[in-house]
């Protein structure tokens, strides 16, 4: 069965740290670029994070130097590590998986995972 697990996500104060997880199934993991992808009420979903099949990274201008994406091909598993938690990062955050060297919206998602901001 193909799927996409977020977990850790939750409520945090401003400054603090979360890390999220996305476990994959049912895929030959190495061969997708992944991102992270967040959507906030009223808004559209954007990238927050893209890491390719050989590691390369970007990030949404919002994040840079408070947000690592990583992942771990032998779990097929990857991380988003989140420093400085702002409000404005309070979201629910996806998973995505697109097959390829690319970083773009593949059609692998996963459920979503609330990351909430406040003191």
């Amino acid at each position: 069965q193909v799927q996409l697990v977020e977990s850790g996500g939750g409520l945090v104060q401003p400054g603090g740290s979360l890390r999220l997880s996305c476990a994959a199934s049912g895929i030959s993991f190495s061969i997708y670029s992944m991102g992270w992808y967040r959507q906030a009420p009223g808004k559209q979903r954007e990238l927050v994070a893209g890491i390719t099949t050989v590691g390369n990274t970007n990030y949404a201008d919002s994040v840079k130097g408070r947000f690592t994406i990583s992942r771990d091909n032998a779990k097929n598993t990857v991380y988003l590590q989140m420093n400085s938690l702002k409000p404005d990062d309070t979201a629910i955050y996806y998973c995505n998986a697109a097959r390829g060297p690319l970083i773009r919206p593949g059609i692998l998602w996963g459920q979503g995972t609330q990351v909430t901001v406040s003191s």
